[in-house]
């Protein structure tokens, strides 16, 4: 899996790399077939947003949050993302039997 971080207005720290890193591996224990992430940082008006892009097996799946903390919102944006990956999991799934 590969990984491309982008800040808009907002240095991309190490820090902020490896906790994003940690979080998107959580995503590929479950889903194997993730090809590329692509995360998007960046400050709005005081609220800090995240964006991220999951590739995989010719889907993108998109999510998007916005909180006071920029690590809050990684972790909407993984929650966001874990569950449309599982929607679309299971909608493949239902589609073959």
């Amino acid at each position: 899996m590969q990984l491309q971080f982008v800040g808009k207005n907002i240095d991309v720290t190490p820090a902020l790399k490896s906790f994003t890193t940690e979080k998107m591996k959580s995503l590929e224990k479950r889903f194997t077939n993730i090809t590329s992430v692509n995360v998007v940082f960046h400050v709005e008006h005081n609220s800090h947003v995240a964006e991220a892009t999951v590739h995989m097996d010719g889907t993108e799946i998109h999510a998007h949050a916005q909180d006071d903390d920029m690590y809050k919102a990684i972790n909407l944006v993984v929650d966001k993302l874990l569950g449309q990956m599982t929607k679309h999991k299971e909608k493949i799934i239902d589609s073959h039997r």
